[in-house]
């Protein structure tokens, strides 16, 4: 296994590996890669972090999952818990 010489770069190095295993027969030149795959791994990881949060707000009913639009789920604030929502929010 290679060594990367920072933790930043086997971050970066990681990333462009995770979209290489999404889209395997993905060709692109070095400025591509740097626009299009980094932004696009980004968004996925930012996709994922959302989801499991929505998930964590659902569960601790901050939030109201119902019904759907174009079959995904819509969220809604529980404005029964309007003070509790500030608390959690306003916490150091």
């Amino acid at each position: 296994m290679p060594r990367q010489s920072s933790e930043g770069e086997a971050q970066v190095a990681r990333e462009i590996l995770n979209y290489f295993l999404r889209k395997p027969f993905a060709v692109d030149n070095l400025e591509g890669i740097a626009r299009w795959r980094l932004m696009d791994e980004s968004i996925h990881r930012s996709l994922e972090e959302t989801r499991q949060a929505l998930s964590w707000l659902v569960k601790h009913g901050l939030l109201i999952k119902e019904g759907t639009h174009l079959s995904e789920p819509l969220f809604r604030l529980d404005r029964k818990k309007l003070s509790q929502v500030r608390r959690f929010i306003n916490r150091p």
